[in-house]
């Protein structure tokens, strides 16, 4: 209930005034959509509360970056001025949680609903996993600058950078190996107090 109502308030300041409303739209569409999937499959599958607050975290940096867009989070905005960056490297942050957070539910589901079980097979395809969401989410951001055209700049967030896909996706990668790497211990005794 306490993630919950956190969740809830930070997505109401979001809403507010934010940068670019088309933008704001499209970067809390996952939070909107994996909500309502938390809340159907409850019953029938409960997380570990490490999944759970990690779900929190990355919803929360999805809801700033939504609501500034990725280029313009003030935070980064003085990092990137008061360190003399290349860029804004809020979306960075972003992608990383974008592998590093699916890695861990990916991780949870395989390990309780198939047979698989921990070693370096399981390691290999839970990064395959995060890579492909990676993927799958800079076809989506293609998609959609084809479809808006220069409406679409502040998703799409490349600051100028020519390889900056591959950039999210490398992020992404390490994000998935990250969580997997530091986490497997502690996700693995959360894991035997869940029922399967």
């Amino acid at each position: 209930m306490v993630l919950l109502s956190i969740l809830g308030a930070v997505f109401v300041w979001s809403a507010i005034n934010p940068a670019d409303r088309l933008t704001w739209v499209l970067e809390v569409a996952p939070v909107v959509i994996a909500l309502p999937l938390l809340f159907f499959t409850y019953r029938s599958f409960v997380f570990t509360p490490l999944v759970y607050a990690l779900i929190l975290i990355h919803a929360l940096i999805l809801l700033v970056g939504g609501h500034y867009t990725y280029a313009e989070v003030p935070l980064f905005n003085w990092l990137r001025d008061t360190y003399e960056l290349s860029r804004n490297y809020y979306d960075r942050v972003g992608h990383f949680a974008q592998g590093f957070v699916p890695a861990m539910v990916a991780r949870e589901i395989l390990l309780r609903k198939s047979p698989l079980v921990a070693g370096r097979w399981l390691f290999f395809i839970v990064s395959c996993i995060c890579l492909s969401i990676s993927a799958f989410y800079e076809f989506i951001e293609w998609w959609v600058a084809v479809y808006e055209g220069g409406a679409a700049d502040a998703f799409l967030g490349t600051q100028g950078d020519v390889w900056d896909t591959q950039w999210d996706m490398l992020i992404a990668l390490a994000g998935a190996v990250t969580a997997q790497v530091f986490l497997v211990k502690v996700h693995d005794r959360q894991m035997m107090n869940v029922s399967r």
